[in-house]
């Protein structure tokens, strides 16, 4: 996932390896990114380096990673297929190994910044000029092309001829590029043998488009906005934009078509051909500690997750790792965790909900969101934690992307009376290092019923369905600490501001039809989805599978999302997806 903002803001050790580097701090991850502002970065060519064979056994991939994220959901998938892995410490780990994973993550500027300065680069090169088993994912493709125009013209490894640059928003689609899409093979892949007519999954606002040049290597392009490169292939040098290890099942069969190309393995053929995005459906888990202590799924009714009855006791309905990875089979796009007491407490003595993430990312190979109290906080013995931290901990644990809720409002409203980006608020910070792609914003709104849009300084609509006194008009307040504060900031300011500010996508709740069972308020998810041009998605009130297609038909949301019905077993996810597909409207299978 490349980033889509400022270059990385912390320090590269000029002169440690990257062992070296891991060994002095537990929190490596921040230890490798350097501001190199716009500057062109030189790489020497592979002239002196020679390619050995080693005797790992066949069961063993060396990973390269170079501690510019999140990449456990990699490890997990490996393992998951019962391969060990060899950690890339020294160039010569790259020139010795029998198959060679780059998983990159992060901004393509820092990245060959790590790679030029550690001798990576030079390894890699003549790696490939070797024609030795190589698999890049995301980043990792994007390197191999000759530059980058993502902050500022970049030189790449050079190893294929193009330019990557970012997709045109211009052309009327949202960036990041985010969601299930579907592949068309030019060519023999080898590795894309078994994923046939299925979704897999991409994130990333920069590509690489096809060019006479470099037409030789495309073994697959994707369509969004226009066509660019999904994969290449020459001889055993492999790479692809999208990510096999949150693909589902049909991303490991591209793993294990890498890992052991003789596989007689095969998915099984699909009756429907994915043809462009998919509308996603999104399994949300609001996590909390029940009144015993235990970490148990719950659902509010507009907020309020407690039985109403003598006990007053939290709403308890399931297990999270169990209720996650029985949405991953039925056949959830995403699966997000909240944890909706985050705001009160330090986020990383939530050792429970961190143990959470790493369980259920071992065994779910879809995108994983966890939001909750993700913020600048001071625990009890005066330890200072940066959100960077505190998110960095959330990512390393399995998060794909994480959700920001209050500190967003109070950045935002900052934005707005300054106008000024002090880039020090989380979602600035998060959005800067690991990408803008990796940064979700909630919204907590209420509806709030006026007689005349003039009638307040903030952006007003005419209501479909009248309020309750017959109103027409309304704007939705934004709310802190779990809907409890409500802020002088509307959800359509809210939302520009963030977009602004580096939030790659919106999850926009509604107080009102919150556990309601009535459907979205599509007034409000059109506001938003129209008004912005990042990925919306809508949540709350969600109660039939026709409130699904309703949304999707109504609106731009590129997701809807839900929890009681799916928990309470009231709608299966895959009815909903039957229900899509009779409506017309593309979704996974």
């Amino acid at each position: 996932m490349e980033a889509t903002a400022a270059p990385f803001s912390s320090i590269v050790p000029s002169a440690q390896s990257l062992s070296s580097i891991r060994a002095s701090s537990p929190n490596s991850s921040f230890l490798f990114r350097k501001n190199i502002g716009n500057a062109n970065l030189k790489f020497k060519s592979p002239r002196s380096l020679s390619v050995r064979s080693s005797s790992n056994s066949d069961s063993v991939v060396t990973l390269l990673d170079y501690g510019a994220g999140n990449v456990r959901s990699i490890r997990n998938a490996l393992r998951h297929l019962g391969f060990s892995i060899k950690d890339v410490q020294t160039p010569g780990d790259i020139l010795s190994a029998d198959r060679l994973i780059f998983p990159g993550v992060g901004a393509f500027s820092p990245a060959m910044d790590v790679l030029n300065k550690t001798g990576m680069a030079e390894a890699l090169c003549k790696y490939i000029e070797n024609d030795r088993p190589f698999l890049g994912i995301c980043l990792g493709l994007q390197l191999l092309f000759e530059s980058s125009e993502e902050n500022g013209l970049v030189k790449g490894l050079g190893v294929i001829p193009g330019v990557v640059g970012r997709f045109d928003s211009s052309a009327g689609i949202q960036v990041p590029h985010i969601g299930w899409n579907a592949l068309q093979v030019r060519k023999d892949s080898e590795i894309l043998d078994d994923v046939g007519s299925q979704h897999v999954y991409f994130v990333h606002s920069y590509r690489a488009i096809p060019s006479n040049e470099n037409k030789e290597w495309i073994s697959s392009t994707c369509d969004y906005g226009e066509s660019f490169i999904s994969s290449i292939r020459r001889g055993n040098v492999h790479a692809v934009q999208f990510h096999p290890e949150k693909s589902g099942e049909v991303g490991l069969s591209v793993l294990r078509r890498f890992l052991d190309p003789k596989s007689q393995h095969r998915q099984k053929p699909m009756e429907r051909k994915a043809s462009k995005l998919a509308k996603r459906v999104i399994a949300c888990l609001d996590v909390r500690t029940n009144d015993k202590g235990d970490l148990v799924v719950t659902k509010g009714d507009q907020y309020d997750v407690r039985e109403q009855s003598n006990e007053n006791e939290v709403r308890n309905l399931g297990k999270p790792v169990d209720l996650a990875g029985q949405y991953y089979k039925d056949g959830a796009d995403e699966i997000s965790f909240l944890n909706i007491t985050g705001f009160r407490d330090f986020p990383l003595g939530d050792l429970p909900m961190i143990q959470v993430l790493r369980y259920t990312s071992e065994n779910v190979f879809v995108p994983l969101t966890v939001g909750g109290g993700i913020r600048d906080f001071t625990d009890a013995s005066g330890r200072y934690y940066s959100s960077l931290e505190v998110a960095a901990e959330y990512f390393r644990s399995g998060a794909d992307k994480i959700s920001i809720g209050s500190d967003a409002v109070y950045a935002a409203e900052e934005f707005m009376k300054s106008g000024v980006k002090t880039g020090k608020s989380s979602l600035e910070q998060i959005s800067r290092v690991y990408g803008n792609q990796a940064v979700v914003v909630s919204i907590d709104p209420r509806r709030v019923y006026v007689n005349h849009p003039d009638d307040v300084p903030y952006k007003v609509i005419r209501l479909t369905n009248p309020g309750p006194n017959g109103e027409e008009y309304a704007w939705y307040q934004c709310t802190v600490s779990g809907g409890r504060e409500g802020r002088p900031i509307g959800a359509y300011e809210l939302a520009k501001a963030v977009e602004e500010l580096g939030a790659g996508e919106i999850l926009l709740n509604c107080i009102d039809c919150d556990g309601q069972g009535k459907g979205f308020d599509i007034d409000l998810v059109k506001l938003i989805s129209d008004s912005v041009g990042i990925p919306v998605i809508a949540s709350s009130g969600a109660g039939i599978p026709q409130h699904f297609s309703d949304v999707f038909e109504k609106t731009n949301a590129s997701a809807a999302l839900a929890a009681g019905i799916f928990h309470r077993k009231e709608v299966p996810i895959q009815s909903v997806k039957v229900h899509l597909l009779e409506k017309g409207i593309e979704v996974r299978i």
